[in-house]
């Protein structure tokens, strides 16, 4: 059946080309008959008009030309028209999603700018009604008022302030005392590095460390923790005498024993700390009153250049000072 339909095709196509040229061949033959007619004489402007206008006529006239019943040539030039027409549609559908998407990315962006104004208008319209109110609150109060309440104001403020420093002040001596005294005395002692070590024991520290800066296993009896102890009797030397003078000199009611590492680590961290501060505090701005004379390079020293909390002087290493976070590190 199919072989038939494109046997029946072809006979079709065939007929049609043969039809196509025998119409070619008789335009031909016109128009060479034409060319043998025409005089050799050029014609006067009139006259050529005349020539177009008749040959117009003629063609116009004239019957189309017209395929035979079962030719395909109406389907060969239909099937043309219709590949041209989806081709540009192809085309045109391409184009318009190209500028649909450029279109709504336009519509997402002014969304977007839309929803921003309106949060600016709405935090405007607010700011104008707070100063209003502001303005009409102001109007009713005297000048001596005024100065009363932002007195009043200012009181508040620095009971507050001063309310969070002795918080503050607090939770840095726990931590000092808690957290920190334990690390510096065991990198007193040859330990890690503060940092290095997250947490240690202090019952743990009398055994000392190893060379290999590792903790020594317990259960060497007193021998053990009396090395452990003239070890940090050296490594403190005055600074524990000078803590002992502050406890004895804190009144009767106040413990009287000698201070174990632990502790004075925690009083060197503190002292150094308020020595820090105060010199601060006292060189108003002035570079060379803010250093501190420190006696040795101890942890808790180390500890607070490594922080980036303090710095050397630049020629003088036996003296740090707190680092103005306000300006650059001195070189």
């Amino acid at each position: 059946m199919a072989s038939s339909e494109d046997s029946a095709h072809a006979n079709n196509l065939e007929y049609t080309l043969k039809e196509l040229r025998r119409e070619i061949r008789d335009r031909e033959q016109q128009l060479n008959i034409l060319r043998a007619s025409q005089e050799e004489a050029d014609l006067a402007p009139i006259a050529q008009v005349q020539v177009i206008t008749a040959a117009l006529e003629q063609v116009t006239n004239a019957e189309p030309f017209v395929p035979i019943a079962g030719s395909i040539l109406p389907s060969l030039i239909a099937m043309r028209k219709t590949h041209a027409v989806i081709s540009e549609s192809n085309a045109l559908v391409t184009e318009q999603a190209k500028s649909q998407e450029a279109q709504n990315k336009q519509l997402e962006a002014d969304r977007a700018a839309l929803k921003d104004q309106n949060l600016i208008h709405e935090a405007l319209t607010a700011r104008i009604a707070s100063l209003q109110e502001e303005l009409s609150a102001n109007t009713e109060v005297t000048h001596e008022d005024a100065v009363s309440e932002k007195r009043a104001e200012l009181k508040r403020k620095a009971k507050d302030y001063n309310t969070r420093k002795r918080q503050l002040m607090i939770d840095l001596l726990g931590f000092m005392e808690r957290e920190l005294a334990p690390l510096l005395v065991a990198e007193e002692m040859g330990g890690p590095v503060v940092g290095d070590l997250m947490d240690v024991d202090p019952g743990d520290l009398a055994a000392g460390f190893t060379a290999q800066g590792k903790l020594r296993r317990t259960g060497k009896g007193d021998a053990g923790r009396d090395k452990g102890q003239r070890r940090i009797d050296e490594i403190w030397g005055n600074r524990r005498e000078d803590g002992d003078a502050r406890r004895r000199s804190g009144g009767d009611n106040q413990r009287r024993r000698p201070l174990n590492d632990v502790e004075a680590a925690a009083e060197e961290m503190r002292w150094l700390t308020e020595q820090l501060l105060n010199k601060m505090t006292e060189a108003a701005g002035n570079t060379e009153d803010a250093y501190v004379t420190i006696g040795r390079e101890s942890a808790a020293v180390r500890f607070l250049i490594r922080s980036k909390v303090a710095q050397y002087h630049p020629r003088d290493i036996s003296r740090i000072k707190l680092i103005d976070f306000g300006r650059e590190l001195e070189e």
